[in-house]
């Protein structure tokens, strides 16, 4: 049962860790190619892109470790 649980922890943070740095990539390019655009808004000037990289990382982490336990729910469904 231990090592259940310790598969069942490493697989979320895999997954987590996963999860941010694709999140903050993609927020902090987010932020590069607003600026690049043809028509910048306000929008785009007011926003802080650390603070669009930082959401971005909480996003992914959500994401990351829910979809490793919806891997998990649905390998233990299966047996």
């Amino acid at each position: 049962m231990v090592r259940k649980t310790q598969r069942l922890l490493l697989l979320v943070v895999c997954c987590s860790i996963t999860g941010v740095i694709l999140g903050g990539t993609v927020g902090w390019a987010e932020s590069s190619l607003c600026l690049e655009d043809s028509k910048v808004t306000s929008e785009c000037l007011t926003q802080d892109p650390i603070q669009k990289t930082i959401q971005g990382m909480s996003t992914g982490l959500l994401a990351g470790a829910g979809a490793a336990f919806g891997a998990v729910w649905q390998l233990r469904h299966e047996d």
